[in-house]
């Protein structure tokens, strides 16, 4: 036999494929795949885990404050509030 090139070969699979099953690959949505640099790698993966400590920490916090029961409520020394508790007593 004649020597294929790879092109003919990929046509021919393809075409194989297509008689087989009527199974399709989904459309690329994104761009495909794309090689990069050492630098880029590690700047990319030191920004994710960054922002996934960040997350973390905020889930943290939320999860705490739940469990520990805190709210924030308004504190009026001076106020109405200050004075609810007190006993009004006659000095006679």
């Amino acid at each position: 036999g004649s020597p294929i090139t790879t092109e003919e070969r990929r046509l021919r699979d393809k075409k194989h494929l297509n008689e087989i099953t009527a199974a399709r690959l989904p459309p690329l949505h994104h761009s495909p795949a794309k090689l990069l640099s050492v630098e880029e790698s590690i700047a990319i993966q030191i920004q994710q885990k960054e922002a996934y400590e960040e997350m973390q920490a905020k889930l943290a916090a939320q999860k705490l404050a739940e469990r520990l029961n805190i709210k924030m409520l308004r504190f009026e020394p001076e106020g109405e509030a200050s004075m609810q508790y007190r006993e009004v007593r006659d000095e006679d």
